[in-house]
């Protein structure tokens, strides 16, 4: 389905690269979509059926929870398939990246 990423020459190495890349992008979006159907639907159960937001939010999450799971899913699958193009330990990647962050001022805090 084109979903390779070539090694064959600079040019299909690139456009390859951007249109996985693309192809992340939107798994994001999709990520975004189903946040915007928790809020709607948290919005609806408060507005429509007086409920609390707090037990609408988590009813509102529940139901959308499995699909999250799957576009948080694909994404990982793009970021690995970048990492394992460039040949990156993403385990120790993330620890170390931690570590940077766990090190790092917090401007809003200072």
């Amino acid at each position: 389905m084109n979903w390779e990423i070539s090694d064959e020459n600079y040019r299909d190495s690139k456009d390859s690269i951007l249109h996985n890349y693309m192809l992340l992008t939107t798994e994001v979006s999709e990520v975004a979509e189903e946040f915007r159907g928790i809020f709607n639907k948290t919005y609806k159960l408060v507005n429509d059926e007086g409920m609390h937001e707090n037990e609408a939010f988590k009813i509102a999450k529940d139901l959308h929870k499995e699909d999250i799971g799957k576009e948080l899913s694909d994404c990982i699958a793009y970021l690995l398939k970048f990492a394992n193009y460039l040949d990156i330990d993403l385990e120790d990647s993330f620890y170390k990246k931690m570590d940077e962050i766990k090190a790092r001022v917090n401007k809003d805090h200072s």
